[in-house]
């Protein structure tokens, strides 16, 4: 897309009444656009269609009407979450009219550098580690985005001498044209929203537009140990930082010694940074770290990566990485009951996750999973449920999850499905977990699964969770 000042007195059809879809809605129009947003709920549904109006912006409630896209359209910003399949976003397509997403407006806008963030999982985590290396360095970063300032917003607001730390999903990204981070970072690739891509190729794909419009002045900052990230690197023109738990990179960041599965326990760790000149810093001792987890030792070195490519000094990150103690929903510790300690890992959507925050507990567990049935087997948790002390099972999956662990040799294997609500059914899944733990356990929500089929978002969920554990 051009730059927004090019829209004065061009239409612009803007899809979902979301926050990235109202400050886009305002961006455009305080530009001269004639911007039309159509949302598919009803209008009682929409609380910010008012304000909208109030400002000379068209709102069209209740469903797509015919003649909303036609060739007089100039441009479609639709939010991330609306599939492509949708009636308004095809018949865009077909017109030949170009359809991104909001990152692509904040972009042209932004004065301040950027910093991408992206992957499977870890995304948050990773992001609002690297906002707090940031500050702590004085480089005034903004997280925006999925977590902190709509996007847009933000954008308008920063100054050259800022940075921009954003969170991006894959949707956001399949939608960018022009984009370019200045640091860019691919966390890792699981499997995980094929209802959406329609296949592990277009997921990719998407993830990889990160990288497609920068310079050899720019960075990608990738997981060496994640066969697709390496395997993206002949088609990226950027300076490539890597960061490694299981190798000892020429230059990146990487663990030193390595992680070797069954024989590194007890060694003495550390983050270290080797730069192009091959000279090393340590940055700090792996059992320093605040959070939890093997798989946060991979975000802490990402993050480190990230901070390292925008400026900030490896020899300061040390102390952020010691303080910080995580992000809602993100194997979060929720309370002690008889001795068992309960986590909530909500945002766990896909069996990468939850394989991942089951790996960071040694002692024995009991598992709360389930949700959004997405067409996975869950196969790839066959693995870590053999070790587990028992399974919950709700929503949708519960009976393949269920399969998965009988064929694991699990045991106790409870599903959960006679509640009057979706509360209900967690809160009567936290009491049957509760029963089965004893003291020493861990009790952990990692669903494995989007939380659509009985909740609004893994926050919801998440709360709600917390909430049964601290009624027990």
């Amino acid at each position: 897309m051009e730059h927004p000042d090019q829209y004065r007195g061009k239409e612009v059809v803007v899809l979902g009444l979301a926050k990235s879809g109202v400050q886009v809605a305002k961006v455009l129009h305080e530009r001269g656009a004639a911007v039309t947003v159509n949302d598919k709920k009803e209008r009682d549904q929409s609380p910010e269609a008012s304000e909208l109006e109030s400002l000379g912006i068209s709102v069209i409630c209740g469903g797509h009407p015919e003649g909303l896209i036609h060739p007089g359209v100039s441009l479609v910003v639709k939010n991330p979450g609306i599939p492509y399949s949708v009636p308004p976003v095809q018949k865009a397509l077909e017109l030949g009219i170009e359809v991104v997403t909001e990152v692509e407006v904040a972009y042209h806008l932004c004065a301040a550098p950027m910093i991408g963030i992206t992957g499977s999982n870890g995304k948050t985590t990773t992001t609002t580690w690297v906002g707090r290396m940031l500050d702590a360095a004085g480089m005034s970063p903004i997280v925006a985005g999925n977590i902190g300032t709509p996007l847009c917003q933000a954008a308008q607001e920063a100054h050259a001498d800022n940075w921009m730390v954003v969170e991006l999903s894959s949707f956001q990204l399949k939608g960018t044209k022009a984009f370019r981070p200045k640091v860019g970072c691919l966390l890792n690739v699981a499997e995980t929203h094929l209802d959406y891509h329609g296949g592990m190729e277009d997921y990719i794909a998407s993830k990889a537009k990160l990288f497609a419009n920068q310079e050899p002045s720019d960075t990608a900052v990738l997981n060496w140990d994640d066969p697709v990230c390496r395997e993206l690197v002949p088609y990226i023109k950027a300076a490539i930082l890597p960061f490694s738990m299981t190798e000892e990179l020429v230059q990146g960041v990487f663990v030193r010694p390595a992680f070797v599965p069954d024989t590194d326990d007890g060694l003495k760790r550390m983050i270290v940074y080797r730069d192009y000149s091959e000279s090393e810093t340590e940055i700090a001792a792996v059992d320093s770290i605040g959070l939890p987890g093997r798989f946060n030792v991979e975000n802490a070195l990402a993050a480190c990566g990230i901070a390292i490519a925008a400026g900030a000094d490896p020899a300061g990150l040390a102390e952020v990485l010691a303080n910080f103690r995580g992000v809602e929903h993100r194997l979060e510790y929720v309370a002690d009951k008889a001795g068992a300690a309960y986590y909530n890992n909500s945002k766990a959507t896909n069996s990468k996750a939850t394989s991942m925050a089951l790996a960071s507990f040694r002692k024995p567990v009991v598992l709360i999973a389930g949700g959004l049935d997405r067409g996975s087997d869950y196969m790839e948790l066959l693995p870590v449920l053999g070790g587990i002390k028992a399974l919950v099972a709700l929503g949708q999956t519960k009976d393949k999850l269920a399969a998965v662990a009988g064929m694991a040799g699990v045991k106790r294997i409870i599903s959960v499905d006679n509640g009057e609500s979706a509360a209900a059914v967690l809160q009567e899944a936290v009491r049957e977990a509760s029963a089965l733990a004893e003291a020493g356990d861990i009790v952990l929500l990692s669903p494995a699964c989007a939380s659509w089929d009985m909740f609004t978002s893994y926050e919801e969920r998440g709360r709600i969770f917390k909430e049964a554990v601290h009624n027990l």
